[in-house]
């Protein structure tokens, strides 16, 4: 049976810092203050009456663990994963090179310069990003960035020459830098118990959108060409741009900017949509002026989080992005042990010799980008049950495991097998951090917490084109013990991280010490009743 506990109504007096810190001392004459447990059947709806345990004050948390998961976060879903499905215009990286190495005679260094101006667009934009989500509104960040991205990613395939197409590219990355804001967004509507699994689940469209860039590669290739695969790969961020104007901004930025009454309409908008009740009373309001500054991440309590997640995210882009390269040499080259010497026949019969890719190469292409999926599933089963920190850790280390079994002259099938589980365990750590990286820091840095991650994960992506493609060159098995040592490194770092965040709260103010609110709210001292509003036992 679960069991939730509903304070008495009553009047209270608490001091200004209680307001602030959302932990009350209740002082209630005549009445006892003990939390009074009432059982429910699993599964059984909490009543009208009780849908607010007390008339004086809720925090945002507590309105949106009692409104609870509905028809509002299915919406929400489907948009923000629209956004999320950008993975097209990063895809596209590992079918465009070969195809402008052979049609406009580039040499390796820039067709790899091609994939790395993406990155650096989005190294260089993904902070700013954050300090605008923080400063002005996470939807109006959100906003921004993909009309930005739907209009260079349009205008790219209409390049004349190499150097139009790099600018483009770039300012095309300079966008997608804003997209992760969207995971920002989407979990400050979560409660707790899904927030996990819905952040994963949105990751679902990541996954669907490299699938539908290969298939819309095999069909539009041989026939239109890659100015038009371009153009259509743009798609879901234009329908995205129509839908994104039903997106609400989040309920907590707006009370951390004092937009009480905006928060209070957002929150009342969620439960009528849901056919949930709202609680009574009065929202509490703690408004921080100095939102989305660099420092915040450093404090004492979020150092070593921000370096070793730094860490974490260039690892992960690092070697998910290597392996999508790695992906098309591999598989050009028929197998692993053959690569080296075959790109040395081919540099001295000419040095802007190069292969289209071919049907098998497509369907080979096809099969490792489904691995995307079960990376969801396996991901999706564990992070809940081991926590974040070591399904990060296992997913590097299975990563590592795989990248080493490539030392062995494998064939085209057992390659195909190995590609596949290791794709399938770094986009699972990659979703991992995606649900970490919020939890972790409080609403006042969230988004800037997140964009600078997301921009160290860029100098990953940045440095891997001149390893998958450049150093491959020289030596396969050098590549691969880069990749691999890489992700051991990183494996160690998850484990090493000072904060686990299964179970907890999304905390509201940096100003706080950690827990604070996520884990006092619920316990009792001697003498002190806390407030326990909208949560579950």
């Amino acid at each position: 049976l679960r069991v939730v506990k509903f304070r008495r109504t009553g009047e209270s007096s608490r001091s200004d810092e209680d307001v602030i810190s959302g932990e009350h001392e209740i002082q209630i004459e005549g009445v006892r203050t003990e939390l009074e447990p009432v059982e429910l059947e699993d599964g059984a709806a909490v009543p009208k009456e009780f849908a607010n345990p007390t008339d004086d004050t809720f925090m945002v948390e507590d309105a949106v663990e009692a409104i609870g998961f509905g028809k509002f976060q299915w919406k929400l879903s489907v948009i923000t994963g629209l956004a999320w499905a950008n993975a097209m215009e990063m895809m596209i990286l590992s079918i465009l090179a070969p195809q402008l190495h052979c049609e406009w005679r580039l040499p390796s260094w820039q067709v790899a310069l091609l994939t790395s101006v993406v990155f650096v667009g989005m190294m260089s934009s993904s902070t700013l990003w954050g300090n605008i989500s923080d400063q002005y509104g996470r939807k109006t960040g959100l906003k921004i960035s993909v009309l930005w991205t739907l209009y260079y990613g349009i205008l790219s395939g209409f390049a004349p020459v190499y150097s139009w197409i790099l600018v483009l590219r770039g300012l095309v990355g300079f966008g997608i830098g804003g997209v992760p804001q969207s995971v920002t967004l989407y979990a400050e509507f979560l409660p707790m118990k899904a927030r996990a699994k819905c952040i994963l689940l949105i990751e679902v469209f990541w996954a669907v959108g490299t699938v539908f860039e290969v298939l819309l590669a095999v069909l539009v290739m041989p026939t239109l060409g890659w100015r038009w695969l371009l153009v259509l790969s743009a798609l879901p961020l234009l329908l995205f741009a129509v839908l994104c104007f039903w997106l609400p901004e989040s309920a907590r930025y707006d009370v951390l900017s004092g937009n009480q009454e905006k928060a209070i309409a957002t929150l009342k908008r969620i439960a009528t949509e849901n056919g949930a009740p709202m609680p009574l009373g009065k929202l509490i309001i703690s408004r921080q002026e100095d939102r989305g500054k660099m420092r915040d991440l450093f404090t004492s309590h979020f150092r070593w989080t921000t370096l070793l997640l730094w860490f974490i995210w260039f690892s992960n882009a690092f070697s998910y992005y290597g392996l999508v390269l790695l992906t098309t040499e591999f598989f050009q080259a028929g197998d692993v042990c053959s690569i080296s010497s075959r790109r040395k026949e081919i540099k001295a019969k000419c040095s802007l010799t190069c292969e289209y890719l071919t049907e098998e190469d497509y369907t080979d292409l096809l099969w490792t980008t489904l691995s995307e999926f079960p990376g969801v599933l396996v991901t999706l089963w564990i992070i809940d049950r081991i926590g974040r920190k070591k399904t990060m850790a296992l997913s590097f280390f299975v990563f590592s495991f795989c990248s080493l079994l490539l030392f062995l002259c494998v064939g085209r099938n057992v390659l195909t097998v190995l590609l596949f589980i290791a794709r399938a365990f770094i986009s699972g750590g990659f979703q991992a951090a995606y649900v970490y990286t919020p939890e972790v820091y409080p609403t006042a840095t969230r988004a800037l917490g997140l964009g600078t991650c997301s921009g160290m994960a860029r100098v990953g992506a940045l440095i891997t084109p001149f390893i998958a493609q450049v150093m491959l060159e020289s030596s396969v098995y050098l590549t691969l013990v880069v990749y691999s040592g890489c992700c051991l490194l990183a494996a160690v770092a998850s484990c090493f991280l000072p904060i686990e965040t299964k179970g907890r709260g999304l905390q509201e103010s940096s100003h706080k010490e950690w827990g604070q609110e996520m884990v006092g709210r619920g316990s009792q001292s001697p003498g002190v009743t806390r407030s326990d509003s909208g949560s579950q036992e």
